[in-house]
């Protein structure tokens, strides 16, 4: 099988990353060093090449009603333009088809970002739901657009260093706000959201000078920085992985997504009769006490059942190994759990979630 690649594939390997199959895409793991990567982004900026993810906009007159159908979270939170909102796309059973970012534009004017490895599905679903609903909108994909984040405490000055006409526009933006600027008769798109817990933005630049914007973060500083570091981050920071921590077979509610999930007013959506029973179990954190490291798809025993990770690292920060576990319902912070690995009992405490959030540990073991 061909592997699919971004526009900024080249400078990649121009700058000898290693690169991996990841979900049908050939990516960078990492430019030399994971662990120096992951404290660039903790300490100061780094850069990841995100390209792979899909830009979807929806227009049309009923682009709201559509959303407020399709999606767990409620679009009517989105009431200024720029305002962005977390959501999982659900199936009727309640399963997880996408977890993804809506933007509010302007009442005819949605912009979802969605993972790479779910582009085609959700795009597909999405469109059944237009056709099946007689909608009537417009799902137009966007692979004119590359998507790089820049994270970290210093990610947002050296942002504007490298690209200056976008600081009056955006400085002012709050944590889950957009810009769209205007820059040499193309669009960009500055976000002030991120997959790290640290601050900074996810640009869309156009596709055409995605090479030059990444040169031009790299010269004012930014360090690069591959799937591997951003797996450690996101981890330490509390965020599920698509695929992993939930998918298709998982409901939000079981998978610690219960805030994302909008069951209060009286809109219907795709998956709530479904969640109507509640959560059934819980996603928990762990930090293991013995020697060794998590990983997924290790058996944790605990006093009221077994339960499983789902993710599991090293933790650069923590200089632990942590892990996400789905677990009954009946376990707490602080309890102790045993993991499973390689035929021994490990013992792990509970830990609440976020481990890590803006460069601060705030888990305990």
């Amino acid at each position: 099988m061909t592997l699919k690649s971004t526009v900024l594939h080249s400078t990649h390997l121009a700058a000898n990353a290693r690169m991996v199959d990841f979900g049908g895409w050939d990516m960078p793991v990492n430019y030399g060093s994971q662990i120096e990567e992951h404290h660039a982004v903790r300490t100061d900026a780094g850069m990841f090449d995100v390209s792979h993810m899909r830009v979807v906009d929806i227009t049309g007159d009923k682009t709201r009603d559509f959303l407020r159908f399709v999606l767990a979270n409620n679009v009517d939170k989105l009431q200024t333009s720029g305002k962005a909102l977390y959501s999982c796309m659900l199936r009727p059973d309640g399963g997880v088809i996408d977890d993804l970012i809506v933007y509010f534009f302007a009442e005819d004017f949605f912009r979802l970002v969605v993972n790479a490895g779910t582009a085609d599905k959700d795009i597909a679903w999405l469109a059944e739901q237009n056709a099946t609903g007689e909608f009537g909108l417009t799902i137009t994909p966007r692979p004119d657009f590359a998507l790089i984040a820049v994270q970290g405490p210093n990610a947002r000055a050296k942002a504007w260093q490298a690209f200056p006409f976008t600081q009056a526009t955006s400085e002012s933006l709050k944590p889950f706000n957009a810009a769209r600027i205007e820059h040499d008769g193309s669009e960009w798109m500055v976000a002030r959201t991120g997959y790290t817990g640290e601050d900074g933005f996810e640009i869309a630049v156009p596709a055409a000078v995605a090479a030059d914007a990444w040169n031009a973060l790299l010269a004012a500083g930014v360090r690069p920085a591959g799937l591997g570091a951003r797996d450690t981050l996101r981890l330490e920071a509390g965020m599920n992985l698509y695929g992993q921590d939930m998918d298709e077979s998982v409901n939000p509610l079981n998978s610690g997504l219960a805030w994302t999930v909008d069951l209060q007013s009286e809109r219907d959506f795709i998956g709530k009769t479904a969640l109507s029973t509640g959560a059934t179990a819980q996603l928990v954190g762990l930090i293991l006490q013995d020697k060794g490291v998590l990983r997924s798809h290790q058996t944790v025993q605990t006093a009221h059942g077994a339960g499983e990770t789902t993710s599991g690292t090293f933790s650069p920060t923590m200089q632990q190994s942590i892990a996400f576990a789905r677990v009954p319902l009946g376990v707490s912070v602080g309890n102790t759990v045993q993991v499973i690995i390689r035929d021994k009992a490990l013992n792990a405490t509970v830990a609440k979630l976020p481990f890590v959030r803006n460069g601060k540990i705030l888990a305990t073991a």
